[in-house]
């Protein structure tokens, strides 16, 4: 059964505005489900083929205008990252024709593809960043707007509002929202032994199709560990000679291979915000992974009950809170306004949304309590020159919304 998914509304509004439109982001986070979908319901059906069919590459990487004589526009070419070489001629396609909507890729690795995209495709291609099911889609909620904490956004998802249970979030946290895991309703809850052999595989594939031939990785045990002790260090400000040291590896690799995570939608890098006149604010960026399952699968956490009491538990209920905004803005096809608040005199907010020269601070606690207390350091934001204070608030494990202090609120995590 598919699930609905909001980025299908953005691939329609792309694909009125250019003549071909991407839609990358890591593995099984159903990039090919939702072209093919999306194929189904328009007008001019485009034609589907994968190069993941080995004929099928041959064809497409020894002779790209036989190629498209072949499997002519409107098409649908899933793994397009295997075969750089069509770019330029669906370039010459879309100039030559003028028309929109022509070409559907997927890819899986950014790193490479991104760079024959912007030097192949500028102005032509419109791009979405898919990452697994949000909390919206697997509820069902239609309400697709990028998250912000204002007043019409908060009036608009109060009537689809779900509420979530405290029990019921850390499931999500430690299960993640893998479509393979989350594939529908009706099906069972995924088992101990579907969510670890589903990671097993995972990683595995991961290591062997990916990282192998962008990494250039001779020991995979050692990519691993380094894999693992990134993962333990989601939510944290990001330390690679640590992670290189305790992986046993150089800083330089460290960078390198945290380039990669970052290029293929493993890892997410959040900045700090700053101004040229803030010079008090730490520089260096947070590490969160997209997926909180995958750092569970890592660090051994296959029960959401302990999970929810560990020492993790903070920086993973952070990690998917964070996770969630981001794919609200990207299925919209927007790049999250989201920075991060730390000066060297300790005083820190988790997260910024910065839009139209205004700041909304937000804290994040996974309790379910927050009191103004919780919101102490939003006064910092006021003293920003050329920028004001907007409504912020405490993202937290309540189940609906209240005011605590001057507009600002306790957002539950069902409002994302």
């Amino acid at each position: 059964m598919y699930r609905s998914r909001h980025a299908e509304k953005t691939i329609k509004r792309l694909s009125k505005n250019f003549g071909a439109v991407l839609v990358t982001g890591a593995r099984q986070v159903g990039k090919t489900t939702l072209l093919k979908e999306f194929g189904r319901k328009v007008r001019a059906k485009p034609r589907y083929v994968t190069l993941d069919n080995p004929l099928t590459l041959n064809e497409a990487v020894s002779e790209g205008s036989v190629f498209f004589r072949q499997h002519k526009p409107p098409i649908i070419i899933d793994e397009i990252q295997y075969a750089p070489g069509l770019f330029p001629y669906i370039k010459m396609i879309t100039d030559t024709e003028k028309a929109k909507g022509l070409f559907f890729m997927s890819g899986s690795q950014q790193f490479q593809m991104m760079k024959n995209v912007s030097e192949s495709l500028a102005g032509r291609i419109g791009i979405v960043t898919l990452s697994a099911f949000s909390i919206r889609e697997i509820q069902g909620v239609a309400y697709d707007r990028p998250f912000l904490p204002v007043d019409d956004y908060f009036a608009r998802r109060k009537k689809d509002a779900v509420p979530l249970s405290y029990d019921e979030i850390w499931k999500f946290i430690q299960r993640g929202t893998m479509p393979a895991l989350n594939a529908a309703a009706s099906r069972r809850p995924a088992g101990d032994d579907e969510w670890n052999d589903f990671y097993t595989t995972y990683t595995k594939t991961y290591i062997e199709r990916d990282v192998r031939d962008l990494a250039q990785v001779g020991n995979e045990r050692q990519f691993m560990r380094f894999l693992t002790m990134a993962a333990g260090r989601t939510g944290q400000l990001l330390n690679l000679s640590s992670i290189a040291q305790d992986t046993g590896i150089s800083s330089s690799t460290a960078e390198r291979w945290l380039s990669i995570l970052v290029a293929s939608n493993i890892a997410y890098l959040l900045r700090p915000f700053s101004l040229n006149i803030a010079k008090r604010v730490v520089k260096t960026p947070k590490l969160y992974f997209f997926d909180t399952a995958l750092v569970c699968f890592l660090l051994g956490w296959d029960n959401p009950v302990p999970l929810s009491r560990g020492p993790m538990a903070g920086a993973l209920f952070e990690t998917f809170v964070i996770g969630e905004v981001i794919k609200s803005y990207a299925n919209a096809g927007k790049e999250a306004p989201a920075f991060f608040y730390r000066d060297r005199d300790g005083k820190e907010i988790d997260l910024l949304i910065v839009r139209n020269g205004v700041i909304h601070p937000l804290e994040i606690k996974k309790h379910a309590n927050p009191g103004p207390a919780d919101i102490a350091a939003f006064g910092t934001i006021e003293k920003i020159n050329g920028y004001s204070r907007g409504r912020g608030g405490v993202i937290c494990a309540c189940e609906e919304p209240a005011l605590l202090k001057g507009g600002d609120r306790a957002i539950p995590v069902s409002y994302l």
